[in-house]
């Protein structure tokens, strides 16, 4: 039973086998105790918080590529404009009841 037991936690246990890099960063004292407070209410840790917070804005940075990349294909299909291609005043802004 006691095997048994400690096979079960021992599978449970989660392996921290990923490549990390450690960073420092410098903030104010109650910068730092709002983070720890923050942390304790969601049951988690400050560098947890840290590590959400930078996959977001990596998230948004990706975001903001894709649409970069998405202006730059809708430019280049438009193709030029010519001004005789231009519809006449009256054609913009017809608003004739039809």
């Amino acid at each position: 039973m006691v095997a048994e037991s400690r096979r079960s936690h021992t599978s449970q246990k989660s392996c921290y086998c990923e490549t990390v890099k450690n960073i420092t960063v410098s903030v104010p004292d109650d910068v730092y105790r709002n983070a720890r407070v923050a942390a304790a209410q969601r049951d988690t840790s400050v560098s947890a918080l840290v590590v959400a917070y930078l996959e977001q804005l990596s998230g948004r940075m990706d975001e903001f590529a894709r649409l970069e990349a998405l202006q730059r294909e809708v430019q280049a299909g438009i193709g030029q404009f010519r001004a005789a291609g231009r519809l006449s005043r009256d054609e913009a802004h017809d608003r004739a009841v039809r």
